[in-house]
């Protein structure tokens, strides 16, 4: 603290001093406005001068000295799980990787100067969709072959958002995104939206931009589900390292989220007829997501089948491995409905709270009771 005060003083002393020495040159207008100014700086000066006591206990600033969206979040010492902080969430990994982070770029073209980091989780190689440079937040670039977005690359001022490149039509849509930086400050989110949601109109506010109108829904990192304004418990938190998965059936017209693959629960329901994109958003200084999946299906027979195998056999990683199929017609299934066959969506129960935001019914496609009680019937009879 004594080191704090003495820096302070030599600011103020050297301000003091190069004034006088413009004074003598130059008589001020205003000798009233002169002593504003002057006690202006010299609060400014104390103020740094406590910052600097104060170490590294917030206050908006990181490690390397760039101003965060967190100045909006004032650290608490317990935060309920709903509450976004300053301190990025830890053990919420997929994997047990040390070390989540990424090069900045990883493109073929900077293949060689990669290090080791963590890839768990993406296997694939192809993908219906990645992000669009063209609709998108001017504080956003994109790097990994346009699967990976980067946001605020210096400091936030803002809310920043992109959305994918290609149109949810029809059919079945299954994507993951991996949270490949630290997950802080107000919100970094997961979700879908129309062609109506502006991505840069809250450039200049710190907010939950997904889910605050009718035409988008949201998942942010807090465990909150947002749509309309509105937002409810849904799930628990997610960090660096998790792997968020959404499957958009427009046939049921339902919204599911998953977390590190396993399924948290239908956020929506009566979505038939409506045409999405994927989208993410952060506020985060720094922050970074990354399509590690997108899949795209027609709902056919061979996607039902797939699905109710998949039911019928939860407790194994992948369907196929147990399934006494040719080789052939096994890599055949792989390639088309990879996704559907190692969806693990036997932890979902039926939940009002879902229904209540959606307003609708527990309409859900990772099954449910009503179902069960259906098909006792269908054997009874």
């Amino acid at each position: 603290m004594e080191l704090a005060l003495t820096m302070g003083e030599v600011i103020r002393n050297s301000i003091k001093d190069y004034l006088a020495q413009n004074t003598m040159a130059r008589r001020p207008r205003n000798s009233r406005a002169w002593h504003f100014v002057l006690s202006g700086i010299r609060r400014d000066a104390d103020a740094r001068a406590v910052a600097l006591a104060s170490g590294a206990r917030g206050w908006g600033y990181d490690s390397d000295g760039q101003h965060s969206d967190s100045d909006s979040e004032p650290e608490f010492p317990s935060l309920s799980p709903s509450i976004p902080s300053a301190i990025p969430v830890t053990g919420e990994s997929y994997c047990n990787c040390e070390n989540q982070n990424e090069t900045p770029y990883c493109s073929s073209l900077h293949t060689i100067h990669r290090v080791k980091d963590c890839q768990c989780g993406e296997e694939d190689e192809y993908f219906e969709w990645v992000w669009d440079d063209m609709n998108k937040s001017t504080a956003t670039l994109l790097t990994c072959d346009n699967r990976k977005v980067n946001f605020h690359m210096e400091y936030s001022c803002g809310t920043a958002a992109i959305r994918g490149n290609k149109e949810l039509a029809e059919g079945q849509h299954f994507w993951e995104i991996k949270m490949t930086s630290p997950v802080y400050g107000t919100d970094m989110m997961v979700g879908i939206g129309t062609s109506d949601v502006n991505l840069d109109k809250y450039r200049h506010t710190f907010c939950s931009l997904l889910g605050k109108d009718e035409d988008s829904w949201g998942l942010s990192y807090t465990g909150l589900l947002h749509h309309k304004g509105d937002k409810m418990n849904f799930s628990s938190r997610f960090g660096q390292g998790s792997i968020i998965g959404v499957h958009l059936d427009t046939w049921h017209g339902t919204l599911t989220f998953f977390k590190n693959r396993k399924c948290i629960g239908v956020a929506a329901t009566k979505l038939q007829n409506k045409k999405f994109y994927p989208m993410v958003c952060s506020t985060a200084a720094k922050s970074s997501m990354k399509v590690i999946r997108s899949c795209t299906s027609y709902t056919s027979l061979q996607y039902l089948c797939c699905y109710r195998l998949r039911q019928l056999l939860p407790n194994y990683v992948d369907t196929l491995e147990v399934l006494p199929l040719p080789p052939g017609l096994k890599q055949v299934l792989h390639n088309k409905l990879g996704w559907v066959l190692s969806m693990n969506c036997s932890t979902l129960k039926p939940s009002t709270s879902s229904s209540s935001l959606s307003g609708s019914d527990s309409d859900s496609s990772c099954g449910s009771d009503a179902e069960a009680c259906q098909r006792k019937r269908c054997r009874r009879t």
